[in-house]
């Protein structure tokens, strides 16, 4: 057998495999920013041009963007270069959206279920953060999509399944302006938004318990509501004015 010789790595490219590794781990969720090239080059005790030159070739592997004014964001791995076209399908027409709400029902469900067999402490954690917040957006009613959208970002993170994750980013970019008319068309009472609080928390509290077909149905019954909220709001908008 003949041996081929050992090639020390360069620097730039041990940096790149170990930010690599932390997206693909979902340390960094797509549209996050990485530190400031000054930040990380103190972290990883090399100079600032090692670090571009790791950045620059994440870029060309399309897993980051370098930002015109500064900064480099964390990319979609399921998201074209020319952006995200879902959401402008939506945008041009909005029944498309409950075709995705559809996918939603199928894929949520289960990124609930894994997420009870999965989440780590400090994805319980974070996710009851979030349930604190919404609970506290009741007095005065005030909105909670933000919330909303960030509990299933963080139910999908926490399957620790990069796909899924970044699948449910996706979809949630794509459906964000959509989902926020939703939002302030159709949940404007407080039994609206106390029941949307009371699904979101029957959601947490059985992947807390660790309970995966709970968390599974729970999820389920939380996305037929808000499909038929958006029905509702489709057929408002499309109705002709009097």
């Amino acid at each position: 057998m003949k041996f081929q010789p050992i090639k020390p790595k360069k620097v730039s490219t041990q940096i790149a495999d170990q930010i690599r590794a932390s997206i693909l781990s979902g340390d960094f969720s797509p549209g996050d920013k990485l530190p400031p090239e000054r930040e990380l080059a103190e972290s990883f005790g090399v100079s600032r041009p090692s670090v571009r030159e790791a950045l620059n070739a994440l870029a060309s592997a399309g897993l980051v963007r370098s930002n015109q004014g500064g900064g480099t964001t964390v990319l979609s791995l399921v998201e074209t270069a020319s952006g995200n076209p879902l959401s402008g399908l939506i945008r041009m027409q909005q029944d498309r959206a409950l075709d995705v709400i559809e996918v939603r029902k199928c894929m949520e469900s289960w990124t609930a279920f894994y997420a009870a067999q999965r989440a780590l402490p400090e994805d319980i954690r974070r996710m009851g953060t979030v349930i604190a917040g919404m609970e506290q957006n009741l007095e005065g009613l005030k909105p909670s999509e933000d919330l909303d959208a960030n509990f299933h970002i963080l139910v999908a993170r926490s399957t620790h399944n990069i796909v899924w994750l970044h699948l449910m980013q996706n979809i949630f970019d794509a459906m964000k302006e959509f989902q926020q008319s939703v939002w302030r068309a159709v949940y404007i009472t407080g039994e609206d938004h106390h029941m949307l609080y009371r699904h979101h928390r029957s959601v947490f509290e059985a992947i807390e318990a660790r309970d995966a077909e709970a968390s599974r149905q729970a999820m389920m019954m939380h996305l037929s509501f808000a499909e038929q909220r958006s029905i509702a709001f489709i057929r408002q908008t499309l109705a002709p004015e009097n």
